[in-house]
């Protein structure tokens, strides 16, 4: 049996073993909840989706051109078939082709009956009340045209449950007709930043004080997960005002997250006031950028809680490992470890045995197909514009001290890069 997250008191974790404990903080997805098409772009589905019709509904053309039903076995295409009518997108020709004949058509009309073969515009032409086929050797049966049900059959799964919903899967169900689907709810985050030297962006900057930015950067990473941002502001270090936000936030959130306050730091108040309102699980992770990283639950309901770093690499790094698979299980998603990619890398990165380290990269394709990567340059925690400057992660093993340059690493990509790529 694993252990639980409240088993490994003062233990160093690996990075696996803290991703592990995380997830068993919240062993179901949270409840479904019926939206409209409108309002489901970059929601969950929670519910696997079975398709009403056939997509196409009917059997349709390829092309603008002519559609002809194909002779008997055995007998040559003709060059010359009779018009017989015109039958445009929307609309439909009921009558049955005889032999011989053949209808004017469009890209997306259905064949009438007895058609089974489309020929395009540019093959043909048009003679008082005929039609000329050019090279009629040239032309297969069944060319150019979408059967019904190719795409999607009627009764079959359009989309599975776990499936984040993005631009193509809202057209997939619009197509459908569904107006409207089972999603799982938002996880709603509190978060909210900690410490007397925090200032909040647009007011004067103390000599010795800092602006927020971990509260931003978080609330982005929040959005981009799929969750809903309760920003509660900066709390000052006050044990009793960090008591009563986090109490509070249990009530409400699915999810609680604060940067800042939990080292050993005399003036360190999130730990503490932990320790007053719920339960401390680990804090201590083989991980670099990252510690100290407090994770708990709070509260009666058990919500679970994140003290993340205060320096913003590390809380945004953090946030990526431990974070993010735990908002994905809130989601319901079936992927929990990040992306990774294997890429060439440009010169020597250095490490440190013991523990993974995240370097901040740059990685791009060559003309073969080969990806490579570079890290950022200066990679210290407080380093903001090294994410800016990153489109992914290097993750360097444990148990390796350097990658030397044209070794392969691994590489957590940024962004949508690896959306709907297994793990």
């Amino acid at each position: 049996m694993s252990l639980s997250c409240f088993d490994f008191g003062e233990r160093m974790l690996t990075v696996d073993e803290a991703r592990a404990a995380v997830l068993d903080l919240v062993p179901h997805p949270l409840a479904e909840e019926w939206q409209p098409l409108a309002c489901l772009h970059g929601r969950v589905l929670a519910e696997s989706l079975v398709s009403p019709i056939d997509v196409p509904q009917n059997t349709n053309s390829a092309m603008d051109g002519i559609a002809l039903g194909w002779p008997q076995t055995g007998t040559a295409l003709p060059d010359s078939w009779i018009l017989a009518g015109e039958v445009l997108a929307g609309h439909r020709h009921e009558p049955a082709l005889a032999s011989g004949e053949c209808v004017r058509i469009t890209t997306g009309a259905p064949l009438p009956p007895g058609a089974d073969t489309v020929i395009m515009r540019e093959q043909i032409e048009f003679q008082q009340g005929r039609v000329r086929i050019a090279y009629p050797d040239a032309v297969r049966r069944g060319q150019n045209v979408r059967l019904a049900g190719e795409d999607i059959a009627r009764g079959a799964v359009a989309l599975v449950a776990g499936t984040r919903l993005g631009a193509a899967e809202l057209g997939l169900l619009a197509s459908l007709g569904m107006a409207r689907a089972p999603v799982r709810r938002r996880p709603r985050v509190a978060v909210f930043s900690t410490g007397d030297e925090v200032t909040a962006p647009g007011k004067p900057l103390p000599s010795a004080g800092i602006f927020d930015a971990n509260r931003f950067s978080l609330a982005g990473l929040i959005a981009e997960h799929g969750g809903e941002v309760c920003d509660l502001g900066i709390l000052p270090d006050d044990r009793g005002a960090i008591i009563t936000a986090l109490a509070d936030a249990a009530r409400d959130a699915d999810l609680v997250i604060t940067s800042g306050g939990v080292s050993v730091g005399e003036a360190d108040q999130v730990r503490a006031a932990l320790a007053e309102v719920g339960e401390l699980g680990f804090w201590k992770i083989a991980i670099r950028p990252g510690r100290p990283l407090a994770c708990g639950r709070l509260g009666a309901q058990g919500t679970p809680f994140f003290g993340l770093p205060g320096n913003p690499v590390a809380a945004m790094v953090t946030f990526l490992q431990f974070v993010a698979p735990l908002l994905r299980r809130l989601q319901g998603c079936p992927t929990l470890e990040p992306c990774r990619l294997t890429a060439r890398t440009e010169h020597d990165m250095p490490s440190r045995a013991g523990r993974v380290d995240f370097l901040r990269g740059v990685f791009h394709c060559d003309a073969w197909g080969q990806l490579h990567v570079r890290s950022t340059g200066h990679q210290g925690s407080g380093i903001l514009s090294s994410m800016v400057a990153a489109n992914c992660l290097i993750e360097i093993p444990a148990d390796c001290e350097a990658i030397s340059q044209g070794e392969a690493a691994t590489i957590q990509p940024f962004a949508d890069f690896c959306r709907g790529m297994p793990s």
